[in-house]
């Protein structure tokens, strides 16, 4: 049977249909007391084990029941239990499912000139030329962006905070802060440099930058977890949703999110360090100080 006919012929016996009293209550009211009962049968097969042995038969039925009050309020609601389950999968699938999506990069029809670099390194260094040490990064001896403190009251390492950009070069093939510090902005076409490329496009990475952050300090820095709430990922989704990089899945996101906090871990753990980024196989690796560097 198909979902759609199943709603339709569940209605048929809807006792409150949409417009009477308590139309919608009375269903939201059954969803949550089935839901209860299937737990209530999950508590049996706990205690029980295989002596409740009509659990199946029971269960059976509650999902029955959840499934008619839940296709109630979507038809009240005006919405098709087939596109809810649509949704649900695409959904899902990005979430556990979609590994690598397309394209691999975003600047590929480009001049190279205006490419970020398929493969390179940098390293992550201090100055203390004005007498207060800050986080220099070079590639091939050249500056990459500023040089960096904290910028804040208290030291807590954000001075490496472009780990995450460079994880998100790599792992996403996005980052406008690193495409600006390398000096490989899309100007051949004003409206990419402008939309993708500009203030804008700054800003948004910096917020999920400095949100992944936040988040990794409260889950240390993803030692012993690799996931991600879904909370934030769907905080990400919002910032992305017009810029380029809105293609890439929550899974692609998590991924980045959490190897760019183990790759600023380690840069804070070893008071700086090299990165080697790989585009073409979307990948980042720390790698130590050169001894005497």
């Amino acid at each position: 049977m198909e979902l759609n006919e199943y709603q339709s012929q569940a209605a048929r016996s809807d006792q409150r249909p949409l417009g009477t009293p308590d139309d919608l209550l009375i269903p939201l009211l059954g969803l949550a007391g089935e839901v209860g009962s299937l737990l209530s049968e999950y508590k049996k097969r706990a205690r029980d084990g295989e002596g409740h042995q009509r659990f199946n038969e029971q269960a059976k039925e509650e999902f029955g029941d959840i499934l008619w009050y839940l296709a109630n309020l979507a038809a009240k609601s005006g919405i098709a239990l087939e596109d809810i389950a649509q949704t649900n999968l695409a959904k899902v699938q990005g979430r556990w499912l979609q590994d690598r999506t397309s394209p691999r990069y975003f600047d590929e029809a480009f001049p190279e000139a205006e490419q970020l670099p398929r493969t390179f390194e940098v390293t992550f260094d201090f100055d203390t030329s004005t007498g207060r040490s800050k986080v220099a990064i070079t590639r091939d001896g050249a500056a990459v962006g500023n040089l960096l403190t904290d910028n804040s009251y208290v030291e807590d390492g954000y001075r490496f905070h472009d780990a995450y950009h460079f994880t998100f070069a790599a792992l996403l093939g996005w980052s406008p802060v690193t495409r600006r510090n390398l000096k490989r902005k899309r100007k051949s076409k004003p409206m990419v440099d402008e939309v993708e490329d500009g203030g804008r496009g700054w800003v948004i990475e910096e917020g999920i930058a400095a949100l992944a952050f936040a988040y990794a300090g409260e889950h240390g820095f993803f030692e012993l977890t690799q996931r991600v709430d879904a909370a934030l990922l769907k905080v990400v989704r919002i910032l992305t949703q017009t810029v380029e990089v809105k293609v890439r899945s929550p899974k692609e996101w998590e991924h980045a999110i959490v190897t760019g906090s183990r790759i600023f871990k380690n840069l804070l753990d070893n008071n700086g360090g090299r990165l080697s980024l790989n585009l073409e196989d979307r990948s980042i690796a720390y790698l130590p100080p050169i001894a005497g560097g």
